[in-house]
């Protein structure tokens, strides 16, 4: 399971362009008037961040810790019935989700919502008016 265990700068990568995609799709409601217009302009920045693969802190704690709860107390006739075992997922482990992708994510996921969308639309409307 590759997605518990980036090296740092890719996971940091994946997580700037989620979070840019996901705050994009939130300023665009802002910019909706009805609720129609709020779930298709919700609609194409999401798809696209769970298209592409990217990586989103919130969502990885859910899933992940799920993986790692199955993983650790999953019972035999699951595993038999999938035809894996729990040691099919060596990097499934707790250090790897918290190291190897929690912390490189969430950060990732800072800067791609406070500097890719959040200071760009601080920067264009905080223009003063022209006299």
């Amino acid at each position: 399971m590759r997605r518990a265990h980036w090296p740092f700068i890719p996971a940091l990568a994946l997580g700037i362009l989620c979070n840019a995609l996901v705050c994009l799709a939130a300023w665009m409601c802002y910019g909706a008037r009805t609720s129609i217009d709020r779930i298709f302009t919700i609609i194409p920045p999401i798809a696209a961040f769970v298209a592409a693969g990217f990586e989103h802190s919130i969502a990885n704690v859910y899933f992940i810790s799920i993986g790692l709860f199955i993983k650790a107390g999953a019972p035999s006739s699951f595993w038999s019935a999938i035809g894996k075992t729990s040691a099919d997922f060596p990097d499934l482990t707790w250090d790897n989700f918290l190291i190897g992708n929690l912390l490189p994510v969430t950060i990732g996921n800072t800067i791609g919502g406070s500097l890719m969308v959040a200071a760009v639309y601080w920067f264009v409307y905080s223009r003063k008016k022209l006299p």
